[in-house]
């Protein structure tokens, strides 16, 4: 579901859309990392925050026949959690096909 999402976006990068950055790891250890810029680091918030906010025909538990992408998440989160704690008896994710 996100991986699909960040694959898609990260197909259209190209090298000058990332900038290199010197990082200190420690005392003796000195590296280099590459970040996305100012401007495609801005674009990849903005497309990934509508990607969230997106509908997903997947019933709510309480109310509904649709939900935020990023609701289903919470809700998952939440029946995990139940399962993990032992409060249900089984878990079976619901996997929206987008």
């Amino acid at each position: 579901m996100i991986d699909d999402f960040v694959i898609q976006y990260a197909l259209s990068l190209k090298e000058k859309d990332f900038v290199l950055k010197d990082e200190t790891f420690s005392s003796s250890r000195k590296g280099r990392r590459q970040y996305l810029n100012g401007a495609k680091n801005g674009e990849f918030l903005k497309r990934l925050n509508q990607y969230f906010k997106s509908k997903v025909e997947i019933p709510r538990k309480n109310v509904g026949k649709r939900q935020e992408i990023e609701s289903l998440i919470n809700e998952e989160a939440l029946l995990l959690a139940k399962y993990l704690r032992k409060e249900t008896k089984g878990w079976i994710p619901r996997i929206p096909y987008l």
